[in-house]
């Protein structure tokens, strides 16, 4: 009876904190919803005229919204710079999560191991100069280097997401493919890097998520280019004197949409990957 007591109060919990966390992100996207279809007339000093739904339901905003920020071309900027780094960062760090993962035991490659993840310490703030001033002495100032230092800026987290589902993985598939006449690099291709699926979704999400919202890389980088991402083109609705919030709110759903289905299609395999991960 007490157990049968302990889990109901135990399920009240954690129905409370999930209606709780529930409740944080259902009213900020009411909010930019509701905003995003109201006319800046509407728009109030008061709580209810703020909350209050928009009298007419018009599309209005979004359309110029998609000219102010010239929405196709800036999303196809986005879309590949944000798929050329989830594809260069899938390839290269989980050949290097698996090198060093599968070496730990060398000092030199625990070394090299940990000398990598603690560029996750390293604040862009202070590389911001000095990067900026190398990509136009080596004419990287364009979308191809912001791709790169992407690559390199999100190689400790990776690096060590991959090195750690490397335990799930037995030694014995590579010591069987070994025996068969596999070479290391082959093996690898054809037996690690499928094995490791559900770790690639979920690096792709988390890459492409922090991608896709950056502001101060692409910014820094390519200032006075024409080379605009999302981001970049949604600042055009601050200016010295406030911001158009319903023009801005709009934008921000449109540039919502794509890594929302991107997230949704690759859910299945990091749920997997974390099942895994948990279970040793």
């Amino acid at each position: 009876m007490k157990n049968t007591t302990s889990a109901v109060k135990a399920n009240k919990t954690v129905m409370v904190l999930l209606i709780l966390g529930l409740s944080t992100i259902i009213f900020p996207l009411y909010m930019t919803i509701i905003i995003a279809f109201k006319q800046p007339s509407e728009m109030t000093n008061s709580i209810s005229g703020l909350l209050s739904l928009p009298k007419t339901w018009s599309l209005n905003n979004f359309r110029e919204a998609m000219e102010v920020t010239d929405f196709w071309r800036s999303l196809r900027n986005s879309l590949l710079i944000s798929v050329s780094t989830v594809v260069l960062s899938i390839m290269v760090h989980s050949l290097m999560g698996y090198t060093l993962g599968r070496n730990k035991k060398s000092k030199f490659y625990n070394f090299v191991y940990l000398f990598i993840v603690s560029g996750m310490f390293v604040p862009f703030a202070i590389l911001m100069m000095p990067l900026a001033k190398q990509t136009a002495e080596l004419g990287l100032a364009n979308w191809f280097g912001v791709v790169l230092l992407y690559v390199v800026f999100y190689m400790p987290m990776n690096v060590m997401l991959y090195s750690g589902y490397l335990v799930n993985i037995p030694l014995a598939l590579e010591e069987a493919a070994r025996v068969d006449g596999a070479s290391t690099w082959r093996t690898y291709w054809k037996i690690i890097f499928p094995i490791m699926k559900p770790m690639h979704a979920t690096v792709a999400v988390i890459t492409a998520l922090a991608v896709w919202n950056d502001v101060m890389t692409p910014l820094v980088i390519m200032a006075g280019s024409s080379q605009n991402t999302l981001p970049l083109a949604q600042l055009n609705f601050q200016s010295q004197f406030g911001t158009n919030y319903n023009l801005a709110f709009a934008s921000y759903l449109l540039s919502l949409i794509p890594i929302l289905v991107f997230y949704l299609i690759c859910q299945k395999q990091i749920l997997n990957g974390v099942v895994n991960g948990a279970v040793k």
